[in-house]
């Protein structure tokens, strides 16, 4: 007997269900809305908006800890990276301590944790950085609109990234197109 939550199908013993051929996707909950898949975590240029790396991981998994692996995956490009832009589910000390170990410029939204409340300073700051980001989210807007990206294509953990890989190369060739386009 199957039981609705908000994280989604639970089977009789709360354990929550899975779909027999998504075996690597996973669990996650967004604005009370409960969600089943993989998610996408991203570094993209902010000067130009190239695609530099991805991670695919199932959605049950935080942001957080994908930072470092976006980062180091972008460091494939001559120029080194001076500052990281990320919103605010990549906030906290390990992230910070991260970028500074590494010499690259904290560009992390803040956010408000229990006891302590943003000060107008941090507001200010995710505002200025929110305005850098959206660079950052075009590429996510426009895979879902027309690479509907917003849901996995494949059962495997592995197809899901291939297929990222081959949408991201696709994403480049039109922002260079349209960089290297004659006026």
């Amino acid at each position: 007997m199957k039981k609705q939550t908000p994280e989604g199908n639970v089977d009789k013993n709360g354990k929550a269900l899975k779909f027999s051929r998504d075996l690597e996707s996973d669990w996650t909950v967004k604005n009370d809305v409960a969600h089943f898949g993989l998610k996408e975590h991203a570094s993209v240029d902010v000067k130009q908006g190239f695609v530099l790396a991805t991670e695919i991981t199932p959605a049950s998994h935080h942001d957080n800890p994908y930072l470092p692996l976006c980062v180091a995956g972008s460091c494939h490009t001559e120029e080194p990276i001076k500052k990281a832009f990320a919103d605010k589910g990549s906030f906290g000390k390990l992230n910070r301590e991260f970028l500074s170990m590494n010499s690259i410029e904290d560009g992390i939204m803040r956010k408000a944790t229990t006891g302590a409340e943003l000060t107008e300073y941090e507001k200010e700051r995710n505002k200025a950085i929110s305005k850098v980001r959206y660079i950052v989210e075009q590429y996510f807007g426009l895979s879902h609109l027309y690479n509907k990206a917003h849901r996995a294509r494949f059962p495997k953990l592995i197809e899901n990234a291939l297929d990222a890989l081959f949408r991201q190369m696709a994403f480049n060739l039109f922002k260079a197109s349209r960089i290297l386009k004659p006026a």
